[in-house]
């Protein structure tokens, strides 16, 4: 469905573009679906969002990059403003599901209303960050200004460091309403709430 989805808005918004899809040790056919579904496999054996995403990056052929979850939770068929801000010119654009809406049962209350805003709040107290929802999963950056930013960290903390050097490098950057559905995954999320909301705070 992601795959799909995401093909057809580079399709419709005139833009060269290819899906690339990070296996990073599924066995639940996944892989097999995307690459029947015209996405370019990428092998990642080592475990880790972070790890998974800075190599999808690195073997992405565009100049810019559209990130996220492979869960359909965000609506990858309207990819178009945030490509239209690249071409505006800004570096990094996020999404913030908060100005965006968040459907019933799409995020757990705990990081609804304390994990996400908190995370969020102290980064533009303490750094002077400019987005309202630090880990959204959907942002599109160039590459260029990806590889100045010099990512380091491996795991679910991986967004947060990223809008952190974006904005000590002064990048330019915007916000686009982003509406959260409901995931549609057959198993558990593999986001575990106190180690990685701990190793987001640090």
């Amino acid at each position: 469905i992601c795959v799909k989805k995401a093909l057809a808005s580079i399709e419709q918004s005139g833009m060269k573009g290819e899906v690339v899809v990070v296996d990073n040790g599924s066995t639940d056919g996944s892989r097999e679906i995307a690459d029947q579904n015209g996405a370019r496999i990428i092998d990642e054996h080592v475990k880790g969002y972070g790890v998974a995403l800075t190599r999808g990056i690195k073997e992405a052929q565009g100049r810019f990059v559209i990130m996220a979850d492979a869960d359909d939770s965000y609506d990858l068929s309207s990819i178009e403003p945030f490509l239209a801000k690249l071409q505006e010119g800004y570096e990094f654009v996020i999404g913030n599901r908060f100005k965006g809406g968040i459907k019933p049962n799409a995020m757990p209350l705990l990081h609804k209303y304390l994990g996400n805003p908190a995370i969020s709040a102290l980064g533009r107290f303490l750094i002077g960050c400019q987005p309202g929802d630090f880990l959204c999963g959907l942002r599109g950056f160039s590459r260029e200004a990806y590889f100045r930013l010099g990512m380091k960290t491996r795991g679910m903390e991986f967004c947060t460091e990223m809008v952190i050097k974006a904005t000590l490098l002064d990048m330019k950057m915007t916000e686009i309403p982003t509406i959260l559905h409901p995931d549609g995954r057959n198993g558990p999320s593999h986001l575990k709430s106190l180690p990685d909301g701990l190793r987001n705070l640090r």
